[in-house]
């Protein structure tokens, strides 16, 4: 048991932690706040893989894109309802035994498997390397994706500009 495992379980423990949160809580400003601490601790477990561009490029593009969540969750969704039916108790009893095997069975899916250790390249220069491979080999998908996030962002601009229209005609 070394300090990188502990750190591990910790991060690992604040990754599910926010996003157990995120689907529990009700108020928009409190799941992003879960969404963050989630955000920033697989950040924290890609330092621990001596990926420490990928690590800056987790926090960077995310801090950005919790802002733009966050607008879009406010433009998007209705005010929590205090009318709405509350689920049972046997459903989450149910709920938490099917999340509970599920852990079960990844924890000895993952403990029982044995991987070759490989000797590798890979900590020796690691953001010169992704570099050369985001814009050689994958260049075109770069662009694409990039292309795709605009669209599906403008998108949801128009979607939330048409239910409001929508709701004023009513």
């Amino acid at each position: 048991m070394t300090g990188e495992f502990f750190a591990f379980m910790a991060l690992a423990l604040v990754a599910i932690s926010g996003g157990v949160l995120l689907l529990n809580l009700n108020k928009v400003v409190h799941m992003v706040v879960a969404l963050i601490f989630t955000f920033v601790s697989i950040a924290g477990i890609y330092i621990l893989l001596s990926a420490e561009f990928v690590a800056a490029v987790q926090v960077l593009i995310y801090s950005g894109a919790i802002t733009i969540i966050m607008l879009f969750a406010i433009m998007l969704t209705k005010p929590y309802d205090e009318s709405e039916v509350k689920t049972g108790k046997w459903r989450k009893f149910f709920v938490l035994l099917g999340v509970i095997g599920f852990a079960a069975a990844i924890y000895l899916g993952i403990y029982n498997i044995d991987i070759a250790q490989v000797p590798t390249t890979l900590h020796e220069d690691n953001t010169i390397q992704i570099g050369k491979a985001l814009y050689t080999k994958y260049l075109i998908p770069f662009e694409f994706v990039s292309v795709l996030l605009l669209v599906s962002l403008i998108g949801a601009i128009i979607l939330a500009k048409r239910e409001d229209k929508e709701a004023d005609e009513e």
